[in-house]
């Protein structure tokens, strides 16, 4: 398929859960606006981050690559241009390419490929998180604790923020998007509905705490979890600081944000309608991760279960069907070949070295019962590597060092069943390793980041000088100052 001149506007949340928006078939959390964006096109009911937490993903999504094959590892590895993404390709053939927002980069001077940044956020003074890699031994992170602390009805700077960057894209999809002399590509990085767990009092209002079911799978109430996720559990101490009424406020107020998301969406889409560019702009919605939302006890993103690891992904415009869910797997991964595909620049040699494919060419076609989508992590609370690998109705997870999972997500989509040491699945258990096996070595990749976050932890002073120092809850919004603890 064609599509040249096409434009495309990208728009990404931050923490926005796959499952939390009426479209998909969510009972409580209100979304009007996704919803008719899925209703005028395409969702892909099975899409995933190639690493679920924000650094890392935004990276993989800025390459087209993969993290093992890039080294940004965790939230101290930054993307940094140094690898060279979809938004230099468009420079180079002279598209207009513009951020607004969230980027999560090192800094706006480095070259990452945008002709603009327009109130960009990048890692705390280019360096970010150092603590995050840290791994030889997993330190606590009280400072987790503010999760819990920082939640209900209000206001926060990362909704001022918010409405600053829908503002700016209202602004630039009005005034200029239809002067630009050929096709233009513009991605608006929203940070909501990411921690700080508050909510304008008008979306918060809209879902009563008390009518707000408890996160499921809790270990208090017999559940057991698996030993890695242990191991992140008391790195990242979330949970222990909640009660079940202040869990249910925190659940409101992600509701609560996910609507304010949703409306701040619908302004935007908006803003493209006016703009007389809607008919030759396609537009696609999606998030760089979910969020756990105290499933298990877990608060956040940082493993492999749908929560944190599935994103949404809404496609409309041009030649994209209406109403049609895609069960293809599909991920940040895709979006490399889908934007040159969308403003018609083709792919080079290095270009198709790239893992993706064109989500233009998956929604058009039938369900693909062969496609693989693949993540990993390094980042935070990671005793070992953990990667993971999609395909049909399975999913398996490989933890180095730890026992692995399986799980069948069409009879299990909670997964509540590890079918790991089900012989009448010991078939399908060699062939997803064989697939993980043949996108990377899982022990050489676990021994390569810990060696490259142990010489980062070393530039810095060494493990004690950097747990003293300690670390921040979220990167803070431009002009606010990170507070460590």
């Amino acid at each position: 398929m064609t599509a040249d001149n096409t434009n495309l506007l990208i728009i990404m949340a931050d923490e926005h859960q796959a499952g939390a928006m009426g479209c998909a078939g969510h009972p409580i959390v209100k979304t009007p606006y996704l919803d008719s964006l899925a209703q005028g096109g395409t969702r892909f009911t099975n899409a995933y981050t190639p690493s679920p937490i924000c650094v890392p993903a935004r990276a993989a999504f800025a390459t087209g690559y993969c993290t093992h094959q890039t080294g940004y590892w965790c939230n101290a590895h930054p993307y940094d241009g140094r690898v060279k993404g979809w938004a230099h390709r468009l420079q180079e053939n002279e598209i207009s390419v513009l951020s607004i927002g969230k980027l999560h980069y090192r800094d706006e001077i480095t070259p990452t490929g945008f002709d603009t940044q327009i109130v960009p956020m990048h890692v705390v003074d280019g360096v970010g998180d150092i603590m995050g890699a840290v791994r030889d031994k997993l330190p606590p992170r009280p400072k987790t604790k503010s999760l819990a602390e920082k939640i209900g009805p209000g206001n926060s700077s990362y909704i001022d923020y918010d409405k600053q960057i829908t503002k700016e894209a209202e602004t630039w999809l009005t005034e200029h998007a239809a002067k630009q002399k050929k096709s233009w590509v513009l991605f608006v990085s929203l940070v909501c509905p990411h921690f700080p767990l508050i909510s304008p009092p008008e979306f918060f209002d809209l879902y009563p705490p008390e009518s707000i079911p408890l996160p499921r799978d809790h270990p208090d109430n017999g559940v057991k979890r698996h030993p890695w996720i242990n191991e992140q559990a008391k790195c990242q101490l979330y949970d222990q600081f909640f009660t079940d009424e202040t869990r249910r406020i925190a659940i409101a107020s992600y509701f609560g944000l996910c609507t304010f998301l949703d409306h701040n969406v619908g302004k935007i889409l908006n803003a493209l309608e006016r703009s007389g560019e809607s008919s030759k702009t396609r537009v696609i919605y999606t998030s760089d991760h979910g969020d756990n939302l105290g499933a298990r006890g877990l608060w956040g993103k940082s493993n492999m279960y749908e929560e944190s690891v599935g994103i949404p992904l809404i496609a409309l415009g041009p030649n994209i069907p209406k109403s049609k869910k895609v069960k293809t797997p599909v991920s940040l991964l895709d979006f490399y070949p889908t934007i040159l595909h969308t403003v018609g620049i083709t792919p080079n040699q290095d270009d198709q070295a790239r893992p993706g494919k064109s989500l233009w060419n998956t929604a058009n076609e039938d369900n693909d019962s062969k496609k693989v989508v693949f993540s990993e992590y390094h980042a935070v609370g990671a005793a070992t590597g953990c990667f993971m690998i999609r395909i049909r109705n399975l999913k398996y997870v490989y933890y180095v060092d730890y026992p692995a999972q399986l799980f069948d997500l069409d009879a299990d989509p909670l997964e509540k069943k590890n079918l790991i040491n089900d012989p009448s699945y010991f078939a399908s258990v060699k062939e997803l390793e064989i697939e993980l096996r043949n996108i990377c070595d899982p022990e050489l990749v676990d021994q390569n980041a810990k060696k490259d976050q142990a010489a980062l932890v070393k530039k810095h002073g060494g493990r004690d000088a950097v747990l003293k120092k300690g670390s921040f809850n979220g990167t803070p919004a431009p002009g606010e100052q990170a507070i460590y603890g």
